[in-house]
């Protein structure tokens, strides 16, 4: 099978086209047959060096966790799926899934079937940030109905799904993103939205219950300002984290960083909003797998609206 993959870490010109041999299914496992691959921030602070590299070891190794496609084989065990099914799952994190690939095989519980209302592309694009913005929204914070959510990169891959989660939840949901995008936001559903550029949001937002951080730094600390005395603040990514969560526990404030799991029963919630019409997943940009390096070099300018994905 054809699959990514690098033998050092790097800048994107590390990633190049390799064989491998098709993996198969141990019990209670499915392989499936990869449509798309999601591409994330994770992916490429990888393949640099940083991410999971430490996780997952040494080069070579191949990157990506967002996997959409056919299941192609199941272990003995396996319950949930058979051959020909529509699935998408986000396997293995923070261990080596290796997307990037025609074939994945993982626990078939790791997986959930893909909702009639996305495509494969879309569905690629769906579970690790989904995932991480319904961990934080509904795991940890338990957002309630009438409680007020700031999100941080409103439009960003994790941001544009946490919009909608939170409106699903009930919750008066306020984000931040440049003004271009601002009628983006309010066709998903957003109260506000604040351009970062043009003022400062803690001078601009009232107190928040919840702040969801994906950009972390100085960003993080100052959300401090918007948060009730009860509030949380979520910091993502985790390792941009440690600022704020001392300067939140010197005033007395909740902060937590978290690293987004498996979760075969998170995706099958997400799937069900998708149902529902209340969470659609917008995909900026495909490539063909051939094409991670440019991929990735699009992610690392940080301008981003929704998801990149790679077409396998």
């Amino acid at each position: 099978m054809r699959v990514i993959t690098q033998l050092s870490t790097g800048g994107p010109e590390v990633l190049e086209l390799g064989e491998a041999e098709i993996p198969q299914p141990l019990p209670t496992e499915i392989r499936v047959r990869v449509g798309a691959a999601g591409v994330n921030p994770v992916d490429w602070k990888t393949r640099a060096g940083s991410g999971m590299a430490s996780v997952i070891g040494p080069p070579p190794f191949t990157v990506g966790w967002d996997v959409a496609g056919t299941v192609d084989a199941v272990g003995r065990g396996v319950t949930r799926f058979a051959v020909g099914d529509a699935v998408f799952g986000m396997p293995w994190f923070p261990r080596q899934a290796g997307a990037y690939a025609e074939f994945v095989t993982a626990p078939a519980r790791q997986f959930a079937h893909r909702p009639a209302g996305l495509t494969e592309v879309e569905a690629a694009g769906l579970s690790l940030a989904g995932l991480t913005a319904w961990q934080c929204l509904v795991d940890i914070a338990a957002v309630q109905p009438g409680q007020r959510v700031l999100v941080h990169a409103a439009a960003g891959g994790v941001g544009h799904l946490a919009v909608q989660i939170a409106k699903a939840r009930g919750a008066y949901v306020i984000g931040t993103a440049s003004g271009p995008k601002h009628d983006l936001l309010h066709d998903l559903g957003i109260d506000e939205a604040v351009d970062y550029r043009a003022e400062d949001f803690e001078k601009a937002v009232d107190p928040v219950d919840l702040v969801l951080d994906t950009i972390g730094g100085a960003v993080a600390v100052r959300s401090l300002d918007v948060m009730h005395p009860e509030g949380r603040l979520i910091c993502l990514p985790s390792a941009a984290a440690a600022d704020a969560l001392a300067a939140a526990s010197e005033r007395g404030l909740r902060a937590t960083s978290m690293l987004v799991e498996p979760d075969g029963h998170g995706l099958e919630q997400l799937a069900a909003l998708v149902d529902d019409r209340r969470l659609r997943v917008l995909v900026a940009e495909t490539f063909p797998l051939v094409r991670a390096s440019h991929a990735h070099r699009a992610g690392e300018l940080g301008r981003t609206t929704g998801k990149l994905v790679l077409t396998v």
